[in-house]
């Protein structure tokens, strides 16, 4: 189809308007890339993107990512023109309670929007995670008669996102691993919120990402032709590269005033709404304006997006019947194809009674039984397999010659990591898990709390969970992490207690579909805690916690530990008498979740001799036990000495537990 530049270009001076009279609305908002990239925009969804307004999850869609997502209203515009459900009515309520035009985009909000894009930089990594999936898809369900999966992922990003460190992160895994479905737009308009860009910046982006692996183009972002045959390249280019395309643009186009200057950057522009939609062609007493040109262009494009779509359906039919296996597969995956905990645990062979392992070692042997029932399920790790044994073993490596290993490598690059695993999950095809040492989970933290607030069932296998790390000291010892991760919204973390738990932990982790798991899993060794039933020990843990220990007398305390630290309330307990009840809390969100009577029927509130024990900061355990309770915790860093040293030195014992029950 011949590019209708005339039309595209009225286009893009109409997307400019609603971004201005949305933002003049509401007084709030990001006009700068709105109006600097609409001749993108009119580009990718007036003509180039292969998408289908009807299916907005249409599985080989053409993705395209906002990772610059304070400009969200260029998204809203072209969503409504392409004729997605995005009526003019939302565009009208932006940034307003309950619409579909949030202010920055939101997963599961508003149709068209692939991904939550707020901090900058992250839809970068989540655009790599796509791409990622596209390449996985490619080899486990095409054919050659049936090409089923070869969309690309077109991602829009601005200087903030490529200054971002998790940007380069997942930019370099990129162009290592050769992800050629990948296309970067870099809206490269010379402007940062604060200032022009040469006050913060002075690197050659162009041969910055050719040095890692990178087809570099460069156009300009307002010529519609130039924009196209650089897309058109990328798109059919053989070169075996992810694609950057340097699109130069003036920040704010259309508002005089502000034009080409950091105060573009924000709603600054507002202020002159009449005269930049004079000087844009619009008329003065029609806001919100869309010409019947332009939309009848666009309800035509749309039509041939879905005559497309339907073609595709045809091949997808046939490659169906030729290949029935692949498609029970396909048709298995996904988080609205929950798994049951129960099936999982039961493919788990118990571990022997006189086992002494650390939890992630546990894991490791819990791990190879569930991947080999789940196909689809992937992992990778920040450098550390040897140490977070969280290896695929029955499994290969991910890499360019071999599109189909399940393991992926993705280098001490812990943040770019974590978004690539949501830009894996946003597809949810494929089920993610990805590991590295808990302490650096600061480093992947602000990816973890997108994946809890879009919900992604993303899995962190995170080991060396507390002191017990030992001789590493205190740079690795993560005392106040785990406190840290359970006061994000929507994510569980699980500390379990021994290798049975750890079971319960990854069926847990599994069965869960609407938000992010992490398993807390220790490096020393912990005893099998055989006075709790192994069925107990599993099953228990999907509550988040449980009664390890009952009491066989007069209820007196209560005993409440998680992890490691649970064999030591288990032996306090045998001291304190037949009264001490033991809890087991490996999560404490999935026990809040609860009903009021099972909570009561753990934890009776008529018992105020409490006692929690965990090797970290206490600050969280007074939720559990009062203010008449105790808490044996850490609150400061650790120390560097053997692990069995370092507990006792800073209180973790058995005698602490004792002494604290005596004296609630």
């Amino acid at each position: 189809m011949t590019l209708q530049t005339h039309l595209l270009g009225k286009a893009a001076n109409q997307a400019r308007g609603l971004a201005i009279d949305a933002v003049h609305a509401c007084s709030s908002g990001h006009l700068g890339l709105p109006l600097g990239a609409a001749e993108i925009g009119a580009v990718l969804f007036g003509h180039a993107l292969s998408h289908n307004p009807e299916r907005p999850r249409w599985m080989n869609r053409d993705r395209f990512v906002l990772s610059a997502g304070h400009g969200s209203m260029f998204l809203y515009a072209w969503l409504h023109l392409s004729g997605y459900d995005v009526p003019i009515e939302e565009v009208k309520r932006f940034r307003v309670l309950n619409s579909k035009t949030p202010g920055h985009p939101e997963f599961h909000e508003t149709p068209g929007v692939e991904c939550t894009t707020g901090p900058l930089g992250q839809g970068i990594g989540n655009a790599v995670g796509m791409a990622l999936a596209g390449q996985m898809a490619a080899a486990r369900f095409n054919t050659a008669e049936h090409p089923i999966f070869d969309y690309h992922v077109v991602c829009l990003a601005g200087d903030g996102c490529m200054q971002e460190g998790v940007a380069m992160e997942a930019a370099a895994f990129a162009g290592h691993q050769q992800l050629d479905n990948l296309i970067l737009v870099y809206d490269s308009n010379d402007v940062t919120l604060d200032a022009m860009a040469a006050k913060t910046q002075s690197e050659n982006a162009a041969l910055r990402f050719k040095a890692i692996g990178w087809e570099v183009q460069t156009v300009d972002g307002h010529d519609l032709a130039a924009f196209l045959k650089a897309l058109n390249r990328a798109k059919k280019t053989k070169s075996g590269k992810p694609q950057l395309i340097i699109a130069k643009t003036t920040i704010g186009r259309g508002i005089p005033e502000v034009a080409g200057t950091a105060k573009g950057h924000g709603e600054g522009g507002a202020k002159f709404a009449a005269t930049a939609r004079a000087g844009l062609g619009l008329p003065a007493d029609q806001h919100f304006f869309v010409s019947d040109d332009v939309r009848a262009y666009f309800a035509a494009h749309k039509q041939r997006l879905i005559r497309a779509c339907n073609k595709w359906s045809k091949t997808y039919k046939a490659w169906r019947e030729a290949n029935p296996e692949k498609a029970a597969l396909l048709d298995a995956a996904g988080p609205d194809k929950p798994l049951a905990a129960a099936d999982l645990l039961a493919k788990i062979p118990a571990f022997p009674a006189d086992a002494k392992l650390a939890t992630r070692a546990a894991g490791r042997d819990v791990l190879q039984p569930l991947a080999a029932h789940l196909p689809l399920l992937v992992g990778g790790s920040a450098d550390l397999y040897g140490s977070t044994l969280n290896y695929i073993a029955a499994d290969t490596d991910f890499e360019p010659a071999n599109r189909t290993g399940r393991n992926i490598r993705f280098g001490i690059r812990e943040h770019g990591m974590a978004a690539i695993a949501n830009g894996l999950a946003y597809d949810g095809l494929f089920r993610p898990s990805i590991a590295t040492f808990l302490v650096f989970a600061d480093y992947s933290r602000p990816s973890m709390r997108l994946a809890a607030l879009s919900h992604l069932p993303v899995i962190y296998v995170y080991t060396h969970d507390s002191v017990g790390v030992g001789e590493d000291g205190p740079t690795h010892q993560p005392v106040e992490t785990i406190s840290g991760l359970r006061v994000i919204p929507n994510l569980d973390v699980i500390r379990p207690a021994d290798p049975e738990e750890t079971a319960g932990a990854f069926a847990a982790a599994l069965e869960r579909a609407d938000g992010p798991t992490l398993l807390a899993l220790t490096r020393q060794a912990v005893p099998m805690l055989n006075e709790i039933p192994v069925a107990l020990r599993r099953e228990g843990v999907l509550k988040g916690a449980y009664v390890a220990v009952r009491e066989t007398a007069d209820l007196s305390h209560l005993l409440i530990a998680t992890g490691s630290e649970l064999q030591l309330a288990v032996a306090a307990a045998k001291v304190l008498g037949a009264g001490a009840r033991v809890v087991s809390m490996p999560c404490t969100q999935r026990f809040d979740r609860q009903s009021a009577e099972y909570r009561e029927s753990v934890l009776p509130a008529s018992c105020r001799r409490r006692v929690a024990i965990e090797a970290g900061v206490t600050g969280l355990w007074y939720k559990y036990v009062g203010l008449d309770g105790r808490v044996i915790g850490i609150d400061r860093f650790g120390l560097s000495a053997p692990a069995g040293t370092v507990m006792k030195e800073l209180g973790i014992t058995v005698e602490a537990v004792e002494a604290a029950a005596q004296t609630v």
